[in-house]
């Protein structure tokens, strides 16, 4: 953001002129390898100019005076080498830089550069150098300092030695921190630092240092019990206050933050103020940390309102593929005019807030965001976006192999560019069990299974995974079990495979009694008495092409059963004759005789007299059971001939103590739809039921009836023809 990160808009807010005094308010010293142990010191110190004293070091002040800018050597044992006077600076005021017309530079502000160079040599010398320039002190209105106007600063470098590198020039910022910036606005500025030597840079917010107080202001400034020379390392980071420190320096949400990768320095400040901030950047070569260059400067955080200002949110993911999506920081806009960079077409732009696009190929866009165009207050942001395929790994998992003498090859495959990492998990049982390779070979598996594989994939900032499997046949093992083992004869044998087989494969049962079969899970009966041997063997036809035999001797044992069989005295009898004799048959060792005899009787002992009840036909079953709890069954049909007949009393004595003759019923048998009904005199019913044998008492509710003649009526229906009958009579009731 051009405009609002350089000036960030000085317009709005000014502090006070009684709120500034003369101080430091940023700077960094870095150097440049010239060859022959001649190194180039380069210093740049920012310092509040408006109140005009004193000057920066070096130049002559009001009264002819010149504050000498020294700076000291020490070596990695922070012994003391030398002190340096630096000529000179090359001064300037710092520009506020407004391209925008709706903007005007604020008055009675003042920010002024120096840049201090020396060269001297240093000789090589193990653990490297310290170079050190301090001074003090800091503006007193900071806010996240503890009492700010005491607070010194140290600028610093070290110099690697030759067992770490033998040449080396250290990185320095590309621009300065705008002086100013708005609060609620995104700071979103470009801290990015270039390097002579191409190292590796990455950022990080850190602590600024602490240096010298206002009793002594200076080195060698000649007051009693001041330093002559600057202090050696380690520095003193400077006291922040609470909640604030080297990572948070100042109020803001989102918090102040800073890509690693770009430089890009963000945030959105919330409190008006002064805050002292610091970055580093850390310098690598051939993956070896070999310095840290390190900068602080004061930020002025001031109410910037009705600003219309651009702003594209930097890129902080590549994993999107070719359709980005892009984030409108801007404020206080109306309308928005984007283009999207795309050299393919005209049609790469929009009017929308917030639009997407998706690129034709991968590549390094530059996007602009107009916000308000076509008028006089219009602001314009660029912002690079880099665009990759979107990452999408895959592999075709092998085909299975047998365990003795597997060797898996993998393929990366899917969707990515090929210049990033990749990291193959094969799982303990393989070795080796990972890999960084794109496409390993010769991956070998100690046991059989199913092992999930996994293959990450990590370039351009995006890590995605892929899982797979693959499968390693075991050897083939026959083996099998079957139920029952154990029974009577005929006994029927279901077989059930449980060999360790993961391939196609035949089988072949050898039953033990001359019979065979090829089916996976047979079902075999064993008609004869026996012990039987049981042989399976089963053949691989793919993978582990092999054959194995699983014998179990003596598995299948077959016991005799016995043989019922009964007769009966008489098979047909009459209802009024129902009694029958059963003589025992069986044969085959019986211990055990069970008989049904088909009406809900039954008895255990083997020639066993029976009473029927009932009329009918009845399927009479004897079960018999041998020593080895084997069963055998027969069966005899039994019929039993329906018959009725019908007699009465006619007198009853219920109320004698005797208790003879104390029920009146009638004798029927062989009748069915009974019906018994007795009436006193006055034709009233005090009786009835519909049981056979159920009488009357000779009560009445309960109360004895009184010696009397009684008329009774028997309705029923006889099992032989089926005819219906009907009795009327009378009883006497006698005492």
């Amino acid at each position: 953001m051009k405009k609002f990160s350089l000036i960030v808009l000085l317009l709005f807010v000014l502090f006070p002129k009684k709120n500034f005094s003369t101080h430091i308010v940023g700077g960094e010293i870095f150097y440049d390898f010239l060859g022959g142990g001649n190194y180039k010191i380069h210093m740049k110190v920012y310092r509040d100019c408006f109140n005009g004293i004193p000057p920066l070091d070096g130049l002559v002040d009001g009264a002819g005076n010149i504050t000498p800018p020294y700076f000291s050597i020490y070596d990695a044992n922070f012994n003391f080498v030398q002190i340096y006077q630096f000529p000179a600076p090359s001064h300037s005021n710092v520009p506020p830089t407004l391209n925008n017309p709706c903007l005007t530079p604020p008055t009675g502000i003042c920010v002024e550069e120096g840049i201090y160079e020396m060269t001297i040599n240093l000789p090589p010398l193990t653990g490297g150098y310290y170079i050190a320039y301090q001074r003090c002190c800091r503006n007193g209105t900071i806010l996240n300092l503890i009492s700010p106007g005491s607070v010194g600063t140290t600028y610093w470098e070290h110099i690697p030695g030759p067992e770490v590198v033998a040449v080396n020039s250290s990185p320095r910022f590309s621009f300065f921190p705008p002086i100013f910036i708005c609060n609620g606005y995104p700071i979103n500025f470009d801290h990015s630092a270039s390097d002579p030597d191409g190292d590796s840079l990455a950022y990080i917010l850190c602590d600024p240092f602490n240096g010298l107080s206002s009793a002594c202001p200076t080195v060698n400034s000649g007051i009693a019990g001041c330093p002559t020379v600057n202090t050696p390392p380690p520095y003193t980071p400077v006291p922040f206050s609470a909640p604030f420190n080297g990572s948070y320096p100042l109020s803001s949400f989102p918090a102040i933050n800073i890509n690693a990768s770009t430089g890009l320095l963000n945030g959105v400040p919330n409190v008006n103020g002064q805050w002292v901030v610091g970055v580093c950047v850390e310098e690598w070569r051939n993956g070896v940390l070999i310095g840290i260059h390190h900068r602080d400067f004061q930020f002025n955080v001031v109410a910037c309102p009705g600003l219309v200002v651009s702003a594209i949110a930097g890129q902080t993911t590549y994993c999107f593929g070719y359709n980005v999506t892009f984030d409108n920081q801007s404020f206080n806009g109306s309308s928005y005019l984007w283009n999207f960079g795309d050299a393919t077409t005209t049609a790469d732009t929009s009017h929308s807030f917030e639009p997407n696009y998706t690129y034709p190929a991968p590549g390094n866009y530059t996007v602009t965001l107009i916000v308000n165009p076509y008028t006089p207050c219009a602001d314009t942001a660029t912002q690079t976006f880099q665009v990759y395929p979107l990452l999408q790994p895959s592999f075709v998992s092998p085909p299975p192999e047998c365990i003795t003498g597997n060797s898996f090859n993998f393929t990366a495959g899917g969707n990515f560019m090929g210049g990033g990492t990749f990291a193959w998990v094969f799982g303990p049982n393989a070795n080796p069990s990972t890999s960084s390779a794109q496409n390993p070979t010769n991956i070998v598996y100690n046991q059989a299974g199913i092992f999930p594989v996994s293959l990450t994939v990590s370039e351009n900032g995006c890590t995605e995974t892929f899982v797979d499997s693959v499968e390693v046949y075991p050897i083939p093992v026959a083996d099998f079990n079957a139920s029952p083992i154990t029974g009577c004869a005929p006994l029927f044998v279901q077989f059930y495979d449980s060999s360790t087989v993961e391939t196609p494969a035949t089988f072949f049962w050898d039953f033990g009694d001359g019979f065979t079969s090829t089916l996976q899970n047979p079902t075999h009966i064993y008609p004869n008495v026996g012990v039987y041997t049981v042989v399976f063997t089963i053949t691989t036809l793919t993978g582990c092409v092999a054959t194995s035999t699983f014998t179990v001797p003596n598995m299948i044992t077959v016991n005799p059963s016995p043989i019922a069989g009964f007769t009966a005295t008489p098979t047909t009898t009459s209802v009024f004759e129902p009694w029958i004799i059963v003589t025992d048959q069986s044969s085959g060792g019986v211990v055990d005789w069970l008989y049904v005899f088909g009406e809900g009787g039954t008895d255990t002992v083997p020639n066993p007299h029976y009473t029927y009840t009932t009329y009918g036909n009845f399927n009479l079953m004897q079960i018999v059971t041998n020593s080895f709890g084997c069963p055998d069954t027969a069966y005899l049909p039994i019929k039993i001939i329906p018959e009725y007949t019908f007699w009465i009393p006619n007198a009853f004595t219920p109320f004698n103590l005797d208790n003879i003759n104390p029920i009146f019923k009638p004798v029927v048998y062989g009748v069915e739809e009974y019906e018994f009904l007795i009436y006193d005199r006055w034709g009233e019913l005090i009786y009835e039921t519909h049981e056979i044998n159920e009488g009357w008492d000779g009560t009445y509710k309960g109360d004895k009836v009184q010696i009397d003649v009684y008329v009774w009526k028997i309705k029923y229906r006889d099992v032989v023809d089926l005819n219906e009958h009907t009795h009327v009579g009378h009883v006497t009731v006698v005492r």
